[in-house]
């Protein structure tokens, strides 16, 4: 605890350093200097309550502390004797991070310790104030009481006693689960970081830009968008300093890679984490990276800008052999795949000590991120986890089959037509769907209403998706009342219905298949911010009611509305099968092709069904929705309550993404349960 003022006793200098909740004894026995005005040093070790005390020193001292920590902690002693960007951490550095904020916001206390009297001099320090080095260390903060400036630590008055409040060395990191199994807080929280890899290096001589008033972040100037007009707040756990997401220092007197003066190119924080410089195809820049890590994960993130119109003219390009393994792969993918290695590549060499591999991309850049996933698996042998958003298609059948030990959770949105492209329908002119293959379902809600057969070939497609789907379809129950399913459907009525709609309403323009293309990404360039993350903070709020209630993630009324529709479906798919029978207007080979396609269809909905009935059943674990922080109640617990209680997770916008009580609701007459108990049993015998 604080002590109390000392005796007078004007030739003698004192001072005691403290915590944020008044205690010294975090800082017990650290030694420290003291420089006096004429340069002599003076060496001491703090006592058991944090104290140190010098006499018969002429003028004002500073005071600092240089002692390096010893290693003893494994954490600490990989930063200090790593081979790239060794950092000078001093034991002061590692006690402060030890410590915790008195307000949990980490807000400087505005006014002095009741104790303090006229005889002590009261200074807000940080670490950064108190040591040598400090190029690794967060900005300081304004303060009300900050130390006067000073060549040698901190100012010390001759004769008197200073009290030094440490401000406590933390920083908030993102919750990624490091767990292979799925869970809805990677879903929400990866989403935001793939659109994160657009990331403004700013400042004087590369340094990050750090704008935010909360200095815990320390992780750089992080924006979800540049033009987003509404923000989401990621799930934080409060850590020690040097266990946050790092962005490397910048010291050109410390590491000669950061010297312009080099005989090798500059080196600065913005081209060790991030470049922007991914070519796709041969007109310039068109996809971002964005690479960091602690001791227990490597983060990579890719971001897809590239303009569809390049995309998709070159979009029927032949495949190209994948070097590192087995099958073919879209060869523009391929191009910017190898290049994010290079560059992610450097990253790992420098700073890759055994941590998880985690990759998230979105759009082109989950297609990217997934050819990269494969060449760090095969080239380096690397643990990697992968998270994409409406990704494209990347590779053929053979490289999906090769690849199956890749962990790859691939979210889409239902209202998202990119990832059901590249594809063969692409060489055609949409004359080739003749009407018998193109048509809309009746008496079916929206969302459901359209079928094209062959947009995905029977046999050959030369493109094929990797990885489990995760497909976020909005449930319209009408009158305004609007809930969601995240599950994974293998009807192409459902898979397609984007693409589907699309081509059916363009049929009579006959565009070219590129112009189609161009014209369905025209909107789709805003899914990220405007439907990928509001949908999986859905998904993510969705699936802790139905953790907290002991439910399943679907309602009855759910289950029975969407397995009308689909009876629904399977009803006009036969009808069309048997009219198809009987087509006197088609050559035989297009009659069986239809024929063929349309009892796939129909075999997909029965299997879309049977999923469908499994998920009422389904309640979600604490693992299914927090992974590996099921295991951390107490981290879990402090950082749901900040999220929760965040002003971007409590505007309306978001809140009516979750659903609304009434939708809930298992009160559904005794005869819709008793048709739905009736088609369960019909399916799932």
């Amino acid at each position: 605890m604080l002590t109390p003022s000392r005796q007078k006793h004007t030739s003698r200098t004192s001072f005691q350093l403290v915590d944020e909740q008044g205690t010294g004894e975090p800082y017990a026995g650290l030694a420290y200097d003291l420089v006096d005005g004429e340069g002599g040093t003076h060496s001491g070790h703090l006592d058991a309550v944090g104290r140190g005390e010098v006499g018969n020193l002429i003028g004002p001292v500073g005071v600092m502390f240089r002692q390096l920590h010893d290693g003893s902690r494994a954490v600490y002693a990989r930063l200090l004797d790593r081979p790239h960007y060794p950092l000078k951490i001093t034991e002061l550095q590692v006690r402060a991070e030890h410590t915790r904020y008195l307000n949990k916001g980490g807000v400087r206390t505005q006014d002095k310790p009741v104790c303090i009297d006229t005889e002590t001099d009261f200074y807000q320090v940080e670490v950064r104030d108190l040591v040598e080095h400090v190029s690794h260390l967060p900005p300081a903060l304004d303060c009300p009481f900050a130390p006067p400036p000073s060549p040698f630590g901190v100012c010390l008055a001759s004769g008197r006693h200073t009290l030094l409040q440490v401000r406590p060395l933390r920083a908030l990191r993102p919750l990624l689960s490091t767990d292979s199994q799925y869970c809805a807080l990677n879903l929400y929280q990866l989403a935001l970081l793939a659109t994160l890899s657009d990331c403004p290096f700013g400042g004087a001589q590369g340094r990050p830009r750090v704008t935010t008033a909360d200095a815990q972040l320390s992780m750089g100037d992080w924006p979800v968008s540049p033009g987003q007009a509404k923000s989401y707040y990621p799930l934080y756990e409060d850590v020690a300093y040097s266990s946050r997401l790092e962005i490397v220092p910048f010291d050109p007197a410390l590491y000669p890679a950061n010297d312009p003066l080099s005989t090798a190119a500059q080196e600065t924080p913005a081209s060790i984490h991030f470049s922007g410089e991914i070519r796709f195809g041969t007109k310039g820049t068109e996809m971002q990276i964005f690479v960091t890590h602690n001791e227990e994960v490597i983060l990579i993130a890719v971001r897809g800008i590239c303009p569809w119109s390049e995309f998709s003219g070159g979009a029927d390009a032949l495949q190209v052999p994948f070097a590192e393994g087995e099958g073919k792969v879209h060869s523009g993918f391929y191009d910017a795949a190898r290049q994010a290695y290079d560059f992610a590549g450097a990253y790992l060499d420098k700073f890759y000590a055994g941590q998880k591999v985690l990759v998230c991309g979105h759009s082109q850049g989950g297609a990217v991120g997934l050819l990269l996933s494969q060449m760090l698996r095969l080239r380096r042998d690397y643990d990697v986890l992968l998270y994409t958003y409406g990704a494209p298609r990347a590779a053929d059948a053979t490289f999906v089959s090769a690849a199956h030990g890749l962990v790859h959770q691939r979210m889409v949105n239902h209202n998202d037509p990119i990832p059901s492209v590249p594809g063969s329908w692409m060489n055609n002119r949409l004359t080739a769907y003749c009407a018998v293959t193109m048509f809309t379902f009746t008496h079916v809600p929206a969302g459901f209403g359209v079928f094209v057969a062959g947009l995905s070939h029977l046999f050959g497609e030369p493109y094929q998706h990797h990885g489990t789907l995760r497909h976020f379809m909005p449930v319209e129950f009408g009158h305004g009342q609007v809930s969601h399913l995240i599950w994974g459907p293998l009807s192409e009525t459902i898979t397609q219905q984007a693409l589907s709609h699309a081509v059916f309403e363009q049929k009579a323009a006959v565009p070219e298949p590129d112009g189609l293309l161009g014209q369905l990404v025209d909107v789709g360039q805003q899914f990220m911010v405007d439907s990928y993350i509001p949908s999986c903070w859905a998904v993510l709020r969705r699936s802790q009611q139905a953790l907290t209630f002991r439910r399943s993630l679907v309602t009855e009324r759910e289950v029975l509305f969407v397995d009308q529709a689909l009876e629904h479906i399977a009803q006009q798919l036969r009808t069309r099968y048997r009219e198809q029978m009987t087509c006197t207007g088609c050559s035989f080979e297009e009659q069986v092709r239809v024929m063929n396609l349309l009892m796939r269809e129909m075999s997909s909905v029965d299997k879309t069904r049977k999923q469908l009935y499994k998920l009422r059943f389904t309640v979600p674990s604490l693992a299914d929705v927090y992974g590996r922080f099921a295991l951390q109640p107490e981290v879990l617990a402090e950082s749901l309550m900040r999220w929760e209680t965040h002003s971007e997770s409590t505007r309306m916008d978001q809140l009516a993404m979750a659903p609304v009580d009434e939708l809930l609701e298992d009160s559904l007459p005794m005869e819709y349960m008793l048709a739905l108990e009736a088609s369960c049993q019909l399916h799932c015998n």
